[in-house]
């Protein structure tokens, strides 16, 4: 049998028999006098062996693998991590769903609407907080999902977003900058701005670890005006001293 008709057999490409052999999942048959391979029965057996162990999710170094086991042990081991695997997957697909049931119940679906269900909580809780300073406030809370250990800082928020005064506080924090918009980077309102601004950062919220150079930390800052981006570099230097 030439390696066409085994591809035929099998349903595999020659290109992928010829692979085979060269990850050694199938050993080279014996040739021809003219040269081309010549396959048997137990070619066609290992190959279908080989497909329907690819087929449930095995790698080709687990297939080699499980076939030097005759055994069967190393084949038993790899097919239960396996189904470990399949079942971890089935249950982050069904929490999945479910999230984006209740996003396709919600009547009006807004651009924040895909954010954890964690901090969609925190941002109903916030206040509305208007003009471009409340905007970009919103905007950055949106940017927590991507950020690593974003679950302590929405529990660290959620404490004290409830608090009247501390919702006073950042209310009138916004409205300060709002003041800066159109200032210098000298103006002499920057200096106490910053220090009320770092004392109203919840503690340990931010660490000596934070990096202004961050491109995280650059694209909040041009997003600010140059005064008011001066207010947070003094503030973040406070917080980090």
């Amino acid at each position: 049998m030439r390696i066409g008709e085994l591809a035929g057999l099998t349903g595999l490409s020659t290109r992928a028999i010829r692979h085979y052999h060269h990850r050694g999942l199938l050993p080279e048959p014996e040739r021809r006098p003219n040269g081309y391979r010549e396959y048997g029965l137990r070619d066609v057996v290992a190959l279908a062996r080989i497909r329907r162990l690819t087929e449930l999710g095995l790698s080709l170094d687990e297939v080699r693998d499980a076939l030097a086991d005759g055994h069967g042990h190393d084949l038993r081991e790899m097919l239960a991590a396996l189904d470990d695997d399949l079942a971890r997957q089935e249950a982050a697909i069904r929490a999945r769903r479910a999230r984006l049931a209740t996003m396709l119940d919600q009547a009006d679906l807004r651009d924040d609407t895909t954010i954890s269900p964690e901090l969609a909580g925190l941002l109903a809780e916030l206040p509305t907080t208007t003009g471009p300073i409340g905007a970009l406030e919103r905007e950055l809370f949106t940017l927590l999902d991507m950020a690593p250990g974003s679950e302590q800082v929405v529990a660290t928020l959620r404490a004290h977003v409830t608090d009247p005064a501390t919702i006073a506080r950042g209310q009138d924090l916004a409205r300060q900058l709002e003041d800066l918009a159109d200032a210098a980077v000298d103006d002499p309102r920057i200096a106490p701005l910053a220090a009320t601004v770092a004392e109203s950062i919840p503690a340990g919220l931010v660490t000596s670890e934070v990096d202004l150079g961050h491109p995280f930390s650059t694209a909040v800052l041009e997003a600010l005006t140059p005064a008011q981006a001066e207010v947070f570099r003094q503030a973040m230097r406070q917080v980090r001293a």
